[in-house]
């Protein structure tokens, strides 16, 4: 089997790629991410994991590689990771007692034959409603912080949401269950 390439360094999409079995390196892209292009947000979602996936594929022979990137939107908005207390505590505040949709895209690239798929998936997230009080107790955890929309779906953040709509491990960063298809069209079976 050929030697499979996480273009990542997150911890979350590591720990569900482990999940599979399959074994893999992990390597960082260099990519520069810039989310203000003007694309719809699946569109956009895709073309991200895309050029992640290409950095890391330009430095490797015989691999596949896979790539992601997952971002929160509101009212066809993406938002980011808030690098500051106001910024989490405005998307919070945005957010508080809606829905919103975490997008991931994910790019498969075999560097033999250069064969490549991207897709994305959403899963609908259902925020309570949050009092003020709530919001800055939470802020100051510092988990906001580096989070996409401002809140950690598998951790602390957990108990702001109400209900999912959709895969959970995409709003994780990592839609396990359709990349596991996709991976298929690359000679590689989970189960």
């Amino acid at each position: 089997m050929k030697k499979i390439i996480l273009a990542s360094t997150s911890s979350r999409r590591k720990e569900i790629l482990l999940k599979t079995g399959l074994s893999f390196d992990v390597q960082e892209s260099n990519y520069e991410e810039d989310m203000n292009l003007k694309m719809l947000p699946g569109e956009l979602s895709e073309h991200l994991s895309s050029g992640k996936a290409k950095s890391v594929a330009d430095k490797n022979n015989d691999a596949i590689v896979i790539a992601a990137d997952t971002f929160v939107v509101y009212n066809n908005k993406c938002l980011g990771k808030p690098k500051t207390e106001s910024l989490a505590r405005e998307m919070l505040n945005m957010l508080n007692g809606k829905e919103n949709d975490i997008i991931t895209g994910v790019t498969i690239i075999d560097t033999s034959d250069n064969h490549t798929v991207s897709f994305h998936e959403t899963t609908k997230i259902f925020m309570k409603k949050m009092s003020p009080e709530t919001i800055e107790a939470y802020i100051k955890t510092g988990e906001p912080l580096e989070r996409a929309g401002g809140y950690s779906i598998q951790e602390l953040g957990a108990v702001l949401i109400e209900k999912i709509d959709g895969d959970f491990f995409n709003a994780m960063g990592l839609p396990i269950n359709r990349l596991s298809e996709e991976l298929k069209s690359f000679g590689i079976k989970i189960l």
